[in-house]
């Protein structure tokens, strides 16, 4: 037995097979079966052959397709970032921050990129300095999603507008979505519009900045996702650790 848990074999390795079914693939009959099938591939080569022994902690393995990430001592979090808090694990001017409200956890902890002090939602923790790194860096920035609610009413030519590139004073902005979520045109809350925005950059206030350019500015602003992590049911100030299929496509998109 190892810090991770897993029984390995006095080479330090483990049975494919066995490693899957600990990492809750699936059954060990059922992942011999995926096996079988050449549904599991080890760094880039499919393996079929039962009883292949892998170091758990550097293999690259997919099954059937999707990465599962490497046995290691790190861990990742989804934070639902409250609004007031810095998105800081620490500040000289004594505000709540980050570290406010992860005082429990044992671990260092680094924020992957972060959020205005008057946006609530989704921030990764980690102890991972490299993941760190690679996911707030712009050449590895993976897809997040918003939802602002506006001041005005909004209609599908600002949508149009925004889907076809905005270009502030630090340069363009790419929309790859936008949809209005709600707006009330004048019936039950007039001048408020909710809209969600899927972008692929992280530049200070890009979203605030953007809608105030065609004449928008938000009142209110979440993170809903990043990728394919997604707040879900988590409540302001709450947290949980990624899903294994969550950091398997998140680790795919930093190329670690």
């Amino acid at each position: 037995m190892n810090d991770s848990g897993l029984q390995l074999d006095d080479d330090g390795l483990i049975r494919l097979q066995k490693l899957l079914a600990q990492s809750g693939v699936a059954s060990r009959r059922k992942c011999e079966e995926l096996m079988l099938e050449g549904l599991v591939v080890v760094d880039g080569e499919v393996v079929t052959r039962l009883g292949t022994k892998v170091d758990p902690a550097t293999a690259v393995i997919r099954v059937d397709g999707k990465r599962l990430p490497p046995i290691s001592p790190h861990v990742y979090l989804v934070l639902n970032k409250p609004r007031g808090v810095v998105s800081t694990m620490s500040d000289p001017e004594g505000r709540r921050n980050l570290s406010d409200l992860v005082a429990d956890r044992p671990e260092r902890l680094f924020h992957v990129g972060r959020l205005d002090t008057d946006t609530s939602g989704l921030i990764l923790l980690t102890n991972d300095g490299d993941f760190a790194n690679r996911m707030a860096h712009p050449s590895y920035e993976v897809d997040k999603t918003y939802v602002a609610e506006v001041e005005g009413e909004m209609y599908r030519g600002t949508v149009k507008k925004l889907l076809e590139g905005v270009t502030l004073d630090d340069g363009p902005v790419t929309v790859s979505q936008a949809r209005i979520v709600s707006g009330a045109h004048g019936k039950n809350a007039p001048g408020r519009t909710i809209i969600e925005l899927v972008i692929h950059e992280g530049r200070n206030r890009i979203v605030r900045r953007m809608l105030d350019h065609v004449g928008f500015p938000v009142r209110r602003l979440t993170r809903t996702a990043i990728g394919p992590v997604s707040l879900g049911r988590l409540r302001a100030g709450e947290m949980r650790e990624l899903t294994l299929a969550e950091l398997g496509e998140l680790l795919d998109s930093a190329q670690l």
